[in-house]
């Protein structure tokens, strides 16, 4: 890669000269100005952001820094780095991503982030999450998305996972079902709470005593929804369901539930229902019918984010986005 002192020597002019062309070309003749960008352009030169910053030249480009938390292994929040791209581009700002994985040691990985001197921090997790925030993240404006910090008050933007459950299990009571099996994510997981006071509130205002619905957490582990299979088959009494709705979890469970009902005869919604939950990307098209679902609104919450950065915005609250139900054909 080009420095500045090889377009300075094919220039023939001195370093000050090359930067004063890159950042202030009104200083210079316009005879000089030429020579140094067809020098820039035969090198293929590309400014260092991080180094005017650090040097104090002035830059009308404003950069956000995302620190993402096992975002990029999984297809359910990548989302949230593109939206904050697509974000910043929109406004004239840039970003960069620095992936940190639960095995790498956190200061290290803040240390390469604040080496690009951004202009403000988005600090996402894989999975909505309760965690500690480095202190070196402070010294510059930092927001959390997809997670809540442990410590300091920090502006958080998060799915409403309460409501989102709250208004799926409206919808399927809505259409008749009232004996619901109910498989729900591994407990010690913060969703998990959340949507199941949505669902309880939910059966409450139907009359329903919730605790008297079929109620399983499925197992920790990155395989869980397996277990679902399990579960489904728990409650047969020879030929028939004990149940006329299944809750999931999420769409991998429902996909699971899916293949149990129907390698049992059933047809989904006449004889059982199905309610998932993350709207997976990828696996819509696989749903026969199609699974009635709750919306992660991982890309509003980079959105979001992004724009908490961008118009400087001071309040430090939680900020639960709405995650929509989507009906389709499953109920």
């Amino acid at each position: 890669m080009a420095s500045l002192k090889d377009v300075a020597k094919l220039a023939n002019v001195s370093l000050m000269t090359v930067s004063r062309a890159l950042n202030y070309p009104q200083q210079l003749k316009p005879e000089t100005y030429a020579t140094v960008m067809s020098a820039v352009e035969k090198l293929g030169y590309v400014s260092d952001m991080s180094a005017k910053k650090i040097r104090g030249a002035k830059s009308t480009i404003s950069t956000i820094g995302v620190l993402a938390l096992d975002t990029m292994t999984t297809p359910f929040s990548v989302d949230i780095t593109l939206s904050i791209e697509e974000t910043a581009r929109a406004h004239g700002w840039n970003s960069f991503v620095v992936n940190m994985f639960t095995n790498d040691e956190p200061d290290k990985m803040v240390d390469l982030l604040l080496a690009h001197r951004p202009d403000g921090i988005i600090y996402t997790t894989m999975g909505l999450r309760q965690v500690p925030v480095p202190k070196k993240l402070l010294s510059v404006p930092c927001v959390l998305a997809n997670c809540e910090s442990l410590s300091d008050a920090l502006p958080s933007y998060i799915p409403d996972d309460e409501e989102g459950q709250y208004q799926g299990v409206k919808a399927l009571l809505l259409a008749g079902y009232r004996k619901l099996l109910c498989i729900h994510l591994p407990e010690g997981i913060v969703a998990t709470a959340r949507r199941r006071a949505g669902l309880e509130r939910a059966c409450r205002e139907m009359g329903i005593d919730p605790d008297r619905l079929l109620h399983h957490y499925l197992p920790a582990g990155e395989s869980h929804h397996i277990d679902a299979a399990e579960i489904v088959l728990h409650h047969f009494n020879g030929a028939q369901p004990q149940f006329d709705a299944v809750v999931c979890g999420n769409d991998r469970v429902a996909f699971v539930v899916y293949q149990v009902l129907l390698s049992r005869g059933l047809h989904i919604p006449d004889d059982v229902g199905v309610l998932g939950y993350d709207n997976m990307v990828g696996t819509g098209e696989l749903f026969l019918p199609p699974l009635s679902t709750v919306q992660l609104p991982h890309y509003e919450i980079g959105r979001l984010s992004a724009l908490h950065i961008i118009h400087g915005d001071s309040h430090h609250d939680t900020i639960r986005v709405a995650s929509p139900y989507l009906p389709r054909q499953s109920l």
